[in-house]
Parts: C-alpha cells; sequence; structure tokens
C-alpha cells in the first residue's frame, strides 16, 4: 500500500460534536494516527446523533473512523497530566470546549506549548475565543441563522429555512482541517513553532453565503428569499417529471441558459434584450420557468436526461440517499465505499472527500466503542497494567 500523506502524525481529537470531530476524520482519512478522547461516562454526544442499529450509533462509525479511542476524565488531575504527556508526542490538537475550560484545568496553550513547543493547538467554538459572543453557547443552528443563511433561504413569502443537517459544523469542520494544514506547513517553515487556531462556527458559513456584507456596504441592499430561484439567473429552478420525479436545472451561463430555450421550443425568448444577461433573465423567471416547466412535466427522466445531454444544457435529478446508492457514477468512482466493521459487518459509507494518484488517503477502520483502545494508548506511554487498572477503579479513564 502507498504511504497515506499524513502517515506519522499524531493528533488528539479531544473535541464533541461535529466541526472538530469532522476536522479529524478527515486529517484520519489521510492517514493520521488519531486519538480520539472522551470522558468515560460522558461520551461524544456524537454517539447519540441519529440512527442506530441495534443500539450502535452510525453516524459515530463514520465521524469517528481511523481514531483510536481513549476514554479519561481531563478535568482530573490525573486526566490533565495524561494529556500533557499525549501531548509531548502529539502534533496536533482539536479541542472544542467553552473558551476558558482547557485554562480552568491547566491546560492553557501556552502550558501545551511548554510540553511541545510544535503543538499545533486547534480551537474550535461557536464565535471565538474573544468577544462578547464568546461565552455563549456555540450551535450550528444560531450560525446558520446569524450568517445570512436562514435568511436567504426558502420561499419569498415564507419564514427563513434552517438546513435539516448539521450545514455550519461540516462546513466549519472542512475549514478546520484546511486550517490545520496551513499551520502544519507553516511549522515547516518558521523554525518547528507551533500554532494556536482559533476557528469558529460563524466565519465559515458566513464566507459561504457570500459577499452580502460587501453589497451592503457598496450599494445597501439586503439580500432576500428567493425560493429555488436565483437573483443572479434564470431558469434556475426545480420541475417535476412526467412521472412525478423531480430535477433542477441551472442555466448561469449565457450560452447554456439559449440552449436551454432552444431545447424547450421557446428559441424566440433568445432574441430579447432582456434575455442577455443573468439579471434580466432572472426578472423574467415566471416565463422561463413556464416554458420551462412545462416542457418537463411532459417527459420522463431518462428522456430529459437524454435530451439535456444532446443539447449540452446542464440537469440532475434531486436525489434521496437510496439514490446516491444506486448512481452509476458513485458507485463507479467509488464515492460511497464500504468497510468491514466488527459491530455491524459491512457498512456503507462516505469516501475520503478527495481522491489522491501518488499517496492517497484511505479508511483503515470504522468508529470504536467508548475506550476501546485505552489500555493500548496508555501502554505507549510507558504505564504499567497496574497503573492502568488504579486509574480505571477510580473512574478516571474507561
Amino acid at each position: 500500500m502507498p504511504k497515506a500523506p499524513l502517515e506519522g502524525l499524531r493528533v488528539l481529537d479531544v473535541s464533541t460534536i461535529l466541526a472538530g470531530p469532522l476536522c479529524c476524520q478527515i486529517l484520519g482519512d489521510q492517514g493520521a494516527d488519531v486519538i480520539k478522547i472522551e470522558h468515560p461516562r460522558l461520551a461524544d454526544g456524537m454517539r447519540g446523533h441519529g440512527p442506530a442499529k441495534d443500539g450502535v450509533p452510525l453516524w459515530w462509525k463514520e465521524i469517528s473512523r481511523n481514531k483510536r479511542g481513549l476514554a479519561v476524565d481531563l478535568s482530573t488531575d490525573e486526566g490533565a497530566d495524561l494529556l500533557r504527556s499525549l501531548v509531548r508526542r502529539a502534533d496536533v490538537l482539536v479541542e472544542n470546549f467553552r473558551p476558558g475550560t482547557l485554562e480552568r484545568w491547566g491546560l492553557d496553550p501556552r502550558t501545551l506549548h511548554r510540553e511541545n513547543p510544535a503543538l499545533v493547538l486547534v480551537r474550535v467554538t461557536g464565535f471565538g475565543q474573544k468577544g462578547p459572543y464568546a461565552r455563549r453557547a456555540g450551535f450550528g443552528t444560531l450560525a446558520e441563522a446569524m450568517s445570512g443563511f436562514a435568511h436567504l433561504t426558502g420561499p419569498a413569502d415564507g419564514p427563513p429555512t434552517l438546513p435539516a443537517f448539521g450545514l455550519a459544523d461540516s462546513i466549519c469542520g472542512i475549514a478546520a482541517a484546511a486550517a490545520t494544514l496551513t499551520a502544519l506547513y507553516a511549522r515547516e517553515h518558521n523554525g518547528g513553532r507551533g500554532e494556536v487556531i482559533d476557528i469558529n462556527l460563524l466565519e465559515p458559513i458566513m464566507a459561504a453565503v457570500g459577499p452580502g456584507p460587501t453589497v451592503y456596504d457598496q450599494l445597501g441592499q439586503v439580500g432576500r428569499r428567493n425560493g429555488n430561484r436565483s437573483h443572479n439567473n434564470a431558469p434556475r429552478n426545480t420541475y417535476r417529471t412526467r412521472e412525478g420525479r423531480w430535477v433542477v436545472v441551472s442555466s448561469s451561463a449565457q450560452r447554456i441558459a439559449e440552449r436551454l430555450m432552444e431545447l424547450v421550443g421557446h428559441p424566440e425568448v433568445v432574441g430579447e434584450e432582456w434575455f442577455r444577461t443573468g439579471a434580466g433573465r432572472a426578472a423574467h423567471a415566471d416565463l422561463l420557468d413556464r416554458h420551462v416547466g412545462d416542457w418537463i412535466a411532459q417527459r420522463t427522466l431518462p428522456e430529459l436526461e437524454e435530451a439535456f445531454a444532446e443539447a449540452g444544457v446542464a440537469l440532475a435529478a434531486v436525489y434521496d440517499a437510496r439514490d446516491l446508492t444506486r448512481d452509476p457514477h458513485v458507485r463507479e468512482t467509488e464515492m460511497l465505499t464500504r468497510v468491514e466493521d466488527d459491530e455491524l459487518g459491512s457498512v456503507l459509507m462516505h469516501n475520503t472527500l478527495w481522491r489522491a494518484e501518488r499517496a492517497p488517503g484511505g479508511i483503515r477502520f470504522p468508529g470504536r466503542p467508548l475506550g476501546a483502545d485505552t489500555d493500548a494508548i496508555l501502554g505507549e506511554l510507558g504505564m504499567a497494567a497496574e497503573e492502568i487498572e488504579t486509574l480505571r477503579e477510580r473512574r478516571i479513564i474507561a
């Protein structure tokens, strides 16, 4: 097997739902040795998120894959000492406690850098380490509201709409992985010094929502909800096929919009002055949607996919999870992959986020039971079996 790109990197995952664990999942997928640290009795809440099979949490199998499990109470003196010992051998520590928690346990950045000056400490919070909101409870739902996402999502005459999944957390987790790799790269060029990264749930999704603050600053305009339509171009919407399936069409490029209207039998609109710009087409979205929607409603999904492909126009079916598992492109390119698990047998899950030809990542094992590797990890620190058992009896580890 080729060497994974992050093989040899040691990561301590001291985070919980969801951004921090996703950051560490990405690092583990690329070969890092990730140690997942949980409280012996108050385990990561991700274990209780989403469906379970026979009591085994399914999301946990993916979010905690490639992570060895250590259960230790960091709020105790002995637990904090164990973390400091682990830090001496680590490259990265990812945490998402409320600001001040690590400091209260004697695990502040200055102390951790005394143990290991090269450590990259990634601190994930709702609103950052400083500022008037720093000590507020931070959840992705709040970031989705405050970022402008909810304000722009939903029907024009309906309420702001929240996503049905952890959007802000997921964007933050991916951004945190990028920030971690940036800090590790910089470490190689600054004499091996570590870093403290302050990343929050709000800023990454603000960037994803787009340049709303810049538009307001320069033009005094505030965006508004528009359903599935775009303010910038048309046709762009969901449309129902003859058999009742939903499809989406995007025509942000001028030539694509022209080919689409020719395909649906209304080439006359292409010559209109307003059709020459995305904003002009958006202003006539009712007309364009009617032309496109009527044509699509008379055809089945296979007929549409063939016709759109021949015309060079963008169309996709609206998928649910079952559709994803059956899609030939998803299957052939292994966007989903099967992993063997001791508890569940064969488990289908998302593959690594990208493919690399020479140093690919991979999934070595799914998420582990609580404290599954406690003895092995502490043994690597030189602790005798008797010491480990004493800590277990005192409920400091599990």
